[in-house]
């Protein structure tokens, strides 16, 4: 896959200007004879199935009618089942045709390249956590995106600390600057984890795991609270979905009952701290 800056048309460039940088990115398939599919194949079979001519095709790729016929060659022969196929005879004479399995690979390539660009897109979201942009801090953002859980809250987060028991660790997590997590997990997932002062870790916390609060003087056994304001309340018919920010495009979530909203007086704009114990934080690595 090769991802480089193309000129985007003129509705996707209104887009560009609207929400900052985008990254455009092209999709290649390549065995170890040479490339497969690349976007000018692909939009040489999307135009044969349209225009079912390999000469009209080729002028509206646009190439050479030679090109498009040794693309369509390669492309034949590489392929476990034809992509095109001639047919003779007809009213016209006959012509070129996509087969079946040509369509096929054309909706897998198409299906593939958007979710490409979806990546790419969420990337650039986050542009603004990558370091020195070096090859590994984009390796770690993508694995970081790419990890599936039914936790909401997720945090990158740097062990700063251990505090180590008989039966437990209590593990010191370093979220940002002006926040830190703490998590008690047992000895025995300390040792599997491998945790140690420095590494990074992802602490996952779920919704229904964390309280609310307004009162600043108010003292709870919690060891982690998160102050921010609040971004977004989600009402349902019984509970309410409460989103925090905590500055710099990182944010808590806390599923809460309607009448503890209204108790708090919670509305957005305004100021809450977001309480959870340290039993309730899961610690994952990426591998």
């Amino acid at each position: 896959m090769n991802t480089s800056r193309k000129t985007p048309s003129k509705s996707t460039s209104k887009v560009a200007r609207a929400a900052g940088p985008r990254l455009f990115g092209k999709l290649e398939v390549s065995t170890e004879l040479g490339t497969y599919l690349g976007d000018t194949r692909i939009r040489l079979l999307e135009a044969i199935d349209q225009y079912g001519s390999i000469s009209q095709a080729a002028k509206h790729v646009p190439l050479s009618y030679k090109a498009a016929w040794d693309a369509v060659d390669a492309m034949n022969n590489l392929a476990d089942q034809p992509l095109v196929e001639r047919s003779t005879g007809g009213k016209h004479g006959g012509g070129t045709l996509l087969t079946p399995h040509g369509r096929k690979v054309v909706g897998l390539y198409r299906a593939v390249e958007a979710e490409y660009q979806m990546a790419l897109d969420r990337l650039m979201t986050q542009w603004g956590d990558i370091g020195e942009g070096s090859a590994r801090s984009f390796q770690q953002l993508l694995r970081r995106m790419g990890m599936r859980t039914s936790a909401r809250n997720q945090f990158v987060c740097t062990v700063s600390g251990l505090r180590e028991g008989d039966v437990d660790y209590e593990v010191y997590l370093r979220l940002d600057n002006q926040n830190e997590l703490v998590a008690v997990i047992t000895r025995d997932s300390a040792e599997q984890l491998g945790i140690e002062i420095g590494m990074e870790v992802v602490a996952l916390v779920k919704a229904s795991a964390v309280l609310l609060l307004t009162d600043e003087g108010l003292r709870t056994s919690a060891r982690n609270h998160l102050w921010g304001e609040v971004e977004r309340i989600t009402e349902g018919p019984v509970n309410s979905e409460v989103v925090l920010s905590l500055g710099r495009g990182k944010t808590v979530t806390a599923v809460v009952t309607k009448d503890s909203v209204n108790a708090l007086g919670l509305v957005e704009g305004g100021r809450a701290c977001a309480i959870f114990k340290s039993s309730s934080v899961i610690l994952s690595i990426l591998g």
